[in-house]
């Protein structure tokens, strides 16, 4: 579904592609417009109004230029009673001035445009400059085929429409794939899983060992509601997981969201030999790598679904640069990390999700009943003034106050919680593809692409959102109610209007909220195939620069081998040459781990088949239970996976040693606190 904005006063739905051809007629109609004004904003007079709007998005008379979208179609009217309510509260809240509205602007593109932003962003620049960067050589060493595919197919259209507007020459594509045709194509088959460090191991079949329901990579329903359990793998990448085609026409009229939690499939990921490793368990190079990957794995993901992959081109919104609300997150984070460093989520996000979780998780509507907005409005002004000056009292604030506070924090940002990029993207394909398996997926890799500080805030404020759903009991605040509330603060996006469009894609924002509170642990995961690719990436990296430095320092290592060799006595006729790993001090098999914090600073450790990394801590605070640093008592402490392949990588606890040793033995591994 793609759509034209208009220039000032309408609503952007941050999930909606903004080219279009033509203005469909009508479209300036507002629904939100036809809604008389409130006469008590503070309450719930205007639920009539939220019924009325409901009726009239769901009638099926409505005009056929606005053909009801899937989503809509597939939810009946009383059960987003809940969304249309808070749409109308938000809007309240622009009209008395509580909030600021300003609009969100997206850029026209040019004809490949887009194809050019996408190499860029993937760290394909070189394709498009045609200088020989290393970076670039190491990325596409890693491809697999599907994702080779895709970087080729925007290749080719970028090149092409060079080519028509006769601005300069471009690299050939079978210079960079060296194929003999510019326009392959890649057969979908099934892959051989590979390590999830980027090591096939000869002859080693994949250990699967199942995450206990007490681990939170069990994600589904509550125990008692019943529901289909699928296993998830993250061994091989989803797009070449793809082997038969799904359907992608419409769905029918009769086929719908079911609200109910038991209409979610139970997912369970399976460990590996090698563990899980989450976003924060990686350095932040690494990182940067995993979202060029993810990119590319998911243009590859959908080209092999058969969808249109859409992103939004936006202008950047300039936010303030001090104050708490209507800052942009990095901005606050910087602020906050001279205060408290190293902190990854804003000091004042933070303290109104400890207020709601200490004092408001139990009760009633809960985020669905409006606080006032004269005394939000008061809190809002009294917090800018005296936040940073530990002089607010936070005793004073109620908490339905505090959960309007929290929901005006997320609709301020100058940019999305959510990028809004590639979130056309997900729309797309939930309109599409009825798989719940598909969407997860989708939303996995657009989860790896978010900035650091979006994705470290969203997933605190998830992680309050689960609590908020397991305490239903108490609150009445189910997970479709509370996805209800939460969508339009996500996804309708600075400004006074909404057409109906966007009221329409209600159902299907919701239930993205929906999959994103219940499988979040998921979500947070970074898939094993990604880290392979990485370890791949490093290793080409590596040895491009050691050939560098050979050919720059040629001569002199010429000489000094000549030198060598001239000086070494020659080796009795019979001996034989030890590999690397028995000519230094430690053998096969065996690591030293290093431990600064402990008294006893580092030991060498025998590795065999069933050694984990859970059980070196053991044994070092064992050994160190009596004279530890007092700095080290009461920190988590992890085992750390250092150099060779990998930047830096907290191990799981579960990762068997020798299998993560033999993937890189050149890395170096070290006892130290794991990073909040």
């Amino acid at each position: 579904m793609t759509m034209e904005m208009k220039d000032s006063g309408s609503v952007v739905l941050t999930a909606y592609h903004p080219h279009s051809p033509a203005r469909i007629p009508g479209m300036e109609q507002s629904f939100v417009q036809d809604i008389p004004p409130s006469h008590s904003p503070t309450s719930r007079k205007s639920l009539s109004r939220c019924r009325r709007i409901n009726r009239m998005l769901s009638s099926e008379s409505a005009p056929p230029a606005f053909s009801r979208s899937n989503s809509q179609a597939s939810m009946d009217s009383t059960s987003m009673e809940d969304f249309w309510c808070e749409v109308e509260s938000i809007k309240e809240s622009r009209e008395d001035g509580s909030e600021e509205a300003m609009l969100l602007e997206f850029k026209p593109a040019d004809e490949g445009e887009l194809e050019a932003e996408w190499l860029q962003d993937v760290g394909l620049s070189t394709l498009i400059s045609g200088a020989e960067e290393e970076d670039g050589q190491a990325l596409l060493s890693t491809l697999t085929r599907t994702q080779a595919a895709a970087v080729q197919k925007r290749y080719n259209t970028y090149t092409q429409t060079l080519r028509k507007k006769n601005k300069h020459t471009v690299r050939d594509v079978r210079d960079i794939f060296g194929t003999s045709d510019s326009s392959p194509t890649f057969e979908t088959v099934p892959v051989s899983p590979v390590s999830s460090n980027g090591i096939q191991l000869p002859g080693q079949k994949p250990v699967w060992k199942s995450v206990s329901s007490k681990s939170c990579l069990d994600c589904g329903i509550d125990k008692g509601s019943p529901s289909i359990t699928e296993e998830l793998s993250y061994e091989v990448s989803f797009s070449e997981s793809i082997t038969v085609l799904p359907k992608t026409q419409e769905w029918p009229k009769n086929q719908r969201f079911k609200k109910e939690d038991s209409a979610l499939p139970k997912f369970i990921v399976r460990k590996s030999r090698f563990g899980l490793t989450e976003v924060g368990d990686l350095s932040p190079e690494d990182m940067k790598k995993i979202r060029y990957l993810s990119l590319i794995e998911l243009t590859a993901f959908y080209d092999a679904l058969g969808v249109e992959l859409k992103r939004n081109r936006v202008e950047r919104v300039r936010g303030r640069e001090n104050g708490l609300f209507g800052v942009p997150l990095t901005v606050l984070l910087e602020n906050d990390q001279k205060k408290v460093p190293g902190i990854k989520v804003p000091l004042i996000f933070q303290k109104l999700l400890l207020k709601l979780e200490e004092t408001g998780l139990e009760t009633e509507g809960i985020l669905r009943v409006p606080g006032s907005a004269s005394r939000v409005k008061n809190l809002h002004q009294e917090l800018e003034a005296k936040f940073y000056e530990d002089s607010f009292d936070w005793d004073q604030v109620r908490n339905n106050d505090a959960a309007g506070l929290l929901k005006m924090f997320i609709r301020e940002l100058p940019s999305p919680l959510f990028t809004v990029e590639y979130l056309p993207a997900f729309i797309t394909l939930v309109e599409k593809i009825s798989k719940i398996k598909l969407q997860l997926q989708a939303l996995h890799l657009l989860i790896m692409l978010m900035p650091e500080a979006n994705r470290d805030t969203a997933k605190a404020f998830l992680q309050f959102l689960k609590k908020v759903v397991a305490n239903e009991g108490k609150n009445k605040m189910n997970l479709w109610n509370v996805s209800m509330i939460v969508a339009p603060n996500l996804f309708i996006y600075k400004g006074k209007r909404a057409n109906q469009q966007e009221m329409q894609a209600a159902a299907t924002t919701a239930h993205i909220v929906r999959l994103l509170i219940r499988y979040q642990d998921i979500l947070w995961t970074v898939p094993s195939f990604l880290i392979s690719q990485v370890r791949k990436m490093n290793e080409a990296a590596m040895n491009n620069s050691k050939r560098q430095l050979m050919f720059d320092k040629g001569v002199r290592k010429l000489l000094r081998r000549k030198t060598m060799e001239r000086e070494r006595p020659e080796r009795p006729e019979g001996a034989v040459t030890f590999p690397p790993y028995l000519q230094s001090d430690i053998p096969e098999g065996v690591i030293r781990v290093y431990a600064p914090l402990h008294s006893k600073v580092s030991m060498a450790i025998q590795l065999n088949s069933q050694t984990k990394a859970k059980d070196i801590l053991a044994r070092f605070h064992c050994e160190n239970s009596h004279g530890s640093s007092q700095n080290m008592r009461g920190q988590i402490q992890s085992l750390h996976e250092i150099g060779g392949n990998i930047g830096q990588h907290c191990l799981d606890p579960d990762a068997f040693m020798l299998d993560v040793y033999r993937a890189n033995p050149q890395a170096e591994w070290v006892i130290k606190p794991k990073a909040s």
